[in-house]
């Protein structure tokens, strides 16, 4: 329990300096929103509408330091503001929606991911020396050296203009009447495989490649050779032994690969004009949307902190040890 106090202490003041960042980051950004809000109505705004705007959007001349501290207290509260490039929207609104497509395209290529990663992990380990193990770690880690975006771009061409097997963008057709039914499902399925296909490419080599050389040492234990000896089977005891021992340094690394995959996931998004968070994010940073930046990074980071934060209660829950540990 002390364990897990002192890691929510933790992540309390690193969910602080998130909200700080969120806060001096966009106002260290080059260029003016007022600016923004003027030429988009066709600079046909007078001194009081103008006004009244840079007050709807929390923009002040106030000193920093009074800023930030009314900024604190929004946050606190839950408000994010009203959006800039998509007014009169609420920030909160407009992320809500980006955060659905988001968490479906991370969420369903990060479990791919770690589960094709790690069963192959097993399997190179448990068969050293066989073909999986000798091409499997070199190919996938190759794939994994480059950039999110240059693969997202590579597969779009080869697969969305070359081939035409699949749409080049957005989350489903067009002409689809957003609902529960099995023409929109399948639209939303088609459009995802590209995207989700890049980030596992990108990922599954490591998450392979950590797994295959805990799984070897781990097979190397006194108990993995006495539960042979016992003459259980292979089956039992690759999984019910070897494996999930080898598992616990990689759900340990899964919440901080988590950020990874997601700042992945927003290029990728980025590329295939997918309506996430990638997708929000380039639009705000062109409208020099202070808000919305802020809700955005503020989002991304806490979804992040929280994500390892669970990833810790998993592990204390799945390695006695370290229940005995934070008990003492």
């Amino acid at each position: 329990m002390r364990y897990l106090i002192r890691r929510l202490a933790f992540y309390l003041v690193a969910a602080w300096a998130s909200v700080t960042l969120a806060f001096v980051i966009p106002r260290l950004m080059p260029g003016d929103p007022e600016a923004t809000m003027f030429a988009r109505f066709h600079g046909k705004l007078d001194p009081e509408a103008m006004a009244a705007l840079r007050r709807t959007f929390g923009f002040s001349d106030a000193p920093l330091a009074q800023q930030y501290v009314c900024y604190l207290g929004h946050v606190v509260r839950g408000d994010l503001g009203v959006s800039v490039s998509y007014f009169p929207a609420r920030v909160g609104d407009v992320i809500a929606t980006g955060m659905v497509w988001t968490l479906f395209l991370a969420g369903l290529a990060v479990a791919l991911s770690y589960a094709l990663g790690t069963l192959l992990g097993i399997a190179a380990a448990w068969r050293r020396g066989g073909w999986l193990d000798a091409v499997g770690p070199p190919l996938f880690v190759l794939l994994g050296a480059f950039p999110f975006f240059w693969l997202a771009m590579l597969l779009l061409f080869l697969f969305g203009f070359t081939l035409g097997w699949s749409p080049v963008r957005h989350a489903y057709d067009s002409g689809v009447t957003p609902a529960l039914s099995a023409q929109f499902l399948w639209s939303v399925a088609t459009h995802a495989v590209l995207p989700a296909a890049t980030i596992v490419v990108a990922t599954v080599g490591g998450w392979m490649l950590d797994m295959r050389n805990t799984m070897m040492t781990v097979l190397g234990e006194d108990y993995v050779t006495l539960a042979h000896a016992k003459g259980l089977s292979p089956r039992r005891v690759m999984f019910r032994y070897a494996a999930r021992n080898a598992l616990l340094p990689s759900i340990t690394s899964f919440g901080m690969a988590l950020g990874f995959v997601l700042s992945g996931s927003l290029l990728t998004e980025i590329v295939f004009s997918y309506p996430g968070q990638g997708y929000l994010l380039i639009q705000a940073v062109r409208s020099l949307d202070y808000p919305l930046i802020q809700g955005l990074f503020l989002t991304i980071t806490l979804a992040v902190l929280g994500a390892n934060f669970l990833v810790d209660i998993l592990y204390v829950w799945l390695d006695p040890r370290a229940r005995t540990r934070s008990a003492s």
